[in-house]
Formats: structure tokens, sequence, C-alpha cells
């Protein structure tokens, strides 16, 4: 039916997809929405200083 080869090719084959599978689901659910969170509140402290050295100015 299935050879010792093809035995081999279909766990390494399974392996991958697995390592690939959670590698994407660590990706998506931790290090993108930090990256994102991160942009944010930079993003929100610029703003802030420069509305508040705007204040100043005047």
């Amino acid at each position: 039916m299935f050879d010792f080869d093809q035995y081999l090719g279909f766990l390494a084959f399974l392996t991958i997809l697995t390592i690939g599978f959670w590698l994407m689901m660590f990706l998506l659910l931790f290090v993108v929405p930090y990256w994102l969170g991160g942009n944010i509140i930079e993003l929100l402290k610029e703003r802030r200083d420069k509305k508040k050295a705007a204040r100043e100015d005047k």
C-alpha cells in the first residue's frame, strides 16, 4: 500500500503544515496586534506632544 519513503514524506508534509499553521496563529494573534497597538500609542503621543507644543508657542 504505502512505502516507507511515502510515509516519511507524508510525516514531513504534516510537520511543515502544522508548523506553518501555528506560526500563522502566533503572528495573527500576538505579533500583529502588538505591532498595531504600539503604532497607535506612538501616533497618539505624537499628536498630544504636537498639541502641547502648539499651546506653549502661543
